[in-house]
């Protein structure tokens, strides 16, 4: 089974995570004809990301070499992937056929559970208002250090 792209070479994976990912590494197999990808580019926390997107620069770019059998890891900076909760991964051109098709992709590194917090509403007052903050009865007292 493979993914084979439709009216050209282009390809383009958007991988959500349900956590924070620090990507280590990424193994691509392809055939060993035209149609492997020739080049990858990935990129990092940018959800529902279309062709019109990757016009822009990408985190990281790689050439790619024919794997048949996912033997090649191409590494990725660990220090810009650290913190990943989605993956866009584009494939804009192969070794010269009218189509890509991708086998396998594969991703290494470690996942973390996402700290999400949820929106908190607060209420902040630029000068505190006397008439808000009754007290029933304040009792002065006085401590004396001899």
């Amino acid at each position: 089974q493979f993914v084979e792209s439709d009216d050209d070479e282009e390809l383009l994976f958007n991988i959500p995570f349900t956590g924070n990912v620090k990507l280590k590494g990424v193994i691509v197999m392809g055939e060993d004809d035209g149609t492997h990808p020739a080049e990858m580019r990935l990129f990092k926390n940018i959800p529902h990301m279309s062709f019109d997107d990757a016009a822009r620069e990408p985190d990281q770019t790689f050439s790619l070499n024919r794997d048949l059998t996912g033997e090649l890891e191409y590494p990725t900076k660990i220090a810009r992937f650290s913190n990943v909760s989605h993956l866009s991964i584009h494939f804009p051109k192969n070794f010269g056929a009218e189509t890509t098709k991708i086998f396998y992709i594969g991703l290494k590194g470690e996942w973390t559970e996402a700290h999400r917090h949820e929106v908190t509403i607060c209420n902040y007052e630029a000068s505190a208002n006397p008439a808000d903050h009754k007290l029933e009865q304040i009792t002065p007292q006085t401590h004396f250090i001899s």
